[in-house]
């Protein structure tokens, strides 16, 4: 019922606290598709929005969570069909916001899931990682805190200058 990208960035999410990978799985997803859908935006700023507060880049959090408070305002049904309590979201999110706003230190944030299903589904796969639902962040992994600094690039640099190139060949 759900796609398989959204199941991995909640068990990401909830699980590790891998807001780094929340990103990568749902933008493949989002970009696959090709899909115009705000929805999938709002839920990948929710979670770089987390990536910075947690690193204290509260500038760049807190452009994440009014952008993605103004993509998911209008997201009512497309967030109850994703499983998630839309007002509750909202809430939670300005709270965020006035947070990040006052430089208050990251705390870690649950996602309203209204869907039983949905959550067992995720357990299940958290569980696979080795954790658990709504476990607290390991503050001290280097991995997870400071992830665009410890990755391999490479293809990400090799898809830029590929799409650089073409880009030159479209304007000459």
């Amino acid at each position: 019922m759900y796609p398989e990208a959204y199941i991995d960035f909640l068990a990401y999410f909830h699980g590790t606290r891998d807001y780094f990978e929340c990103h990568e799985v749902l933008e493949e997803h989002w970009k696959k598709e090709g899909m115009q859908n705000d929805v999938w935006v709002g839920l990948i700023q929710i979670a770089v929005s987390l990536y910075h507060q947690r690193r204290s880049n509260y500038e760049g959090a807190r452009r994440m969570m009014e952008s993605a408070i103004k993509r998911l305002n209008s997201q009512k049904e497309n967030l109850t069909e994703l499983g998630l309590d839309h007002s509750l979201l909202l809430d939670q999110l300005k709270k965020r916001l006035s947070d990040i706003s006052t430089r208050s230190p990251y705390t870690d944030m649950n996602l309203p899931v209204t869907d039983e299903g949905l959550l067992d589904v995720c357990c299940q796969s958290i569980m696979k990682h080795g954790s658990l639902w709504g476990a607290v962040s390991d503050m001290d992994n280097d991995q997870i805190i400071h992830k665009h600094r410890t990755r391999d690039r490479s293809e990400i640099i090799r898809e830029r200058e590929a799409q650089k190139k073409r880009k030159n060949k479209t304007a000459e």
